[in-house]
């Protein structure tokens, strides 16, 4: 894929010219990008901050994850999920596929290396990317130089904490979602779990199967759909429907069924918003959760559901209707945010939330070489279109201004030509 040697210039960084672009992230999205590119024989180089592929789904879910949606629906392009797995994978069986589908296209990333800067040398037709290694406690810096470079790090690189009165006072532990594993260790304790999207219904429901008691916040409106309708996932016969049908006819029916299936989800404190789930999904970026059990705890009091929250005070907190809850451990399920304006200099294809401006269908490709993969808010089956699209430019780009030439180093910088 490239090498480089390991001497470094006068100031202690090294500098590695890249013939071929840098993908940030080596998450799903970079793996794809990177199989795709292997096929053509195209050098590139990944960069990802942590010490393993797929950190999200390695590091930062819970145990219980499986994949919301059918396995056809989540696989990378060119190699199909094993028959033998199940329609919805496990985390392990994901995260095994991931890590096959890397050694099979021979993806070696650079871990443990952090992006600090990427920023466009205008004059040089560059970018230039700088990075700080977390391996140990010797800080070492590389910077690469290419021209093209491929954001992969995805919509949810960080954890959303939100600011409520009180909270950073409270005795109890406070966690993120991305950092809860299993409700084992809350056995009989009584958990607020702040937020009612996905993450927020599962964390409580396995909190619940844990024999915890959990009161989940509701704060504003959400879709809940059956995951399957009639032996069929709700999102394959949405997708189905659609072909056929506009979306709003479509919404009209994932409700109907909706409500024949789970009832009326707003007797148990669950609004639903006045879009219907996919319109909502696709002008909004708001995913509708799809039920796997929660309702029913729900139903039998297992699981609270309770209006949003007003302050902490002390082990108590104080809702907006005035109920205060004793509770002795807060998980927020309060969502994800794009990194990218932390370390991208670049205001003119993402914009201030870390995403990119053009919306989807276009929203893969900037200028001067830039691309985001994994921003389509279409989960792992947008992620893979994004590859798609992104590897076949890349490659044609390549063919036209790479193939059969020998690039010449940049002669104003001490840099080691990687082939």
């Amino acid at each position: 894929m490239f090498s480089f040697s390991e001497r470094n210039n006068s100031f202690g960084r090294r500098c590695v010219w890249v013939n071929g672009p840098v993908i940030v992230g080596a998450g799903p999205s970079g793996l794809a990008i990177s199989a795709s590119l292997k096929d053509q024989g195209i050098p590139f180089v990944v960069i990802e901050r942590s010490d393993c592929i797929a950190s999200l789904w390695q590091k930062r879910t819970y145990d219980r994850l499986k994949l919301h949606l059918p396995k056809k629906f989540c696989q990378l392009p060119k190699i199909p999920f094993p028959h033998d797995y199940p329609e919805y994978p496990t985390k392990k069986q994901f995260v095994d596929y991931l890590e096959n589908y890397a050694k099979h296209f021979d993806i070696k990333p650079q871990f443990n290396e952090c992006v600090q800067s990427a920023k466009y040398d205008e004059p040089c037709k560059l970018w230039r990317i700088k990075t700080v290694s977390t391996t140990g406690s010797i800080r070492s810096e590389t910077e690469y130089i290419c021209q093209m470079l491929v954001v992969a790090t995805g919509e949810n690189a960080e954890g959303v904490i939100p600011e409520i009165e009180g909270l950073k006072n409270f005795p109890g532990e406070v966690i993120h979602a991305k950092d809860y594993k299993s409700g084992a260790k809350y056995t009989g304790k009584k958990v607020l779990v702040v937020g009612c999207g996905n993450s927020g219904m599962e964390v409580s429901l396995d909190l619940s199967n844990h024999n915890a008691k959990p009161s989940m916040v509701v704060r504003s409106s959400v879709h809940v759909l059956p995951r399957e309708i009639l032996g069929k996932s709700t999102f394959d016969l949405a997708m189905m429907l659609m072909k056929w049908l506009p979306v709003w006819i479509v919404d009209k029916i994932l409700l109907i069924f909706a409500w024949f299936m789970i009832g009326n989800i707003e007797r148990y404190g669950i609004k639903r918003p006045s879009l219907g789930p996919l319109t909502l999904k696709n002008n909004h970026g708001k995913t509708p959760v799809l039920d796997i059990g929660t309702l029913e705890k729900i139903r039998s009091g297992d699981i609270a559901v309770v209006p949003g929250i007003k302050r902490f005070i002390g082990k108590t907190v104080e809702l907006v209707n005035g109920v205060i809850l004793t509770i002795d451990s807060v998980i927020l399920a309060t969502g994800y945010f794009s990194n990218v304006p932390f370390w991208l200099h670049e205001k003119e294809f993402f914009a201030e939330n870390g995403f990119p401006k053009t919306p989807f269908p276009n929203s893969w490709k900037g200028k001067g070489g830039l691309y985001a993969s994994g921003f389509t808010r279409r989960g792992l089956a947008g992620a893979t279109a994004d590859a798609m699209k992104i590897s076949k430019d890349i490659g044609k780009e390549w063919k036209k201004e790479w193939n059969q030439k020998k690039q010449k180093v940049p002669t104003h910088r001490r840099c080691i030509s990687t082939f």
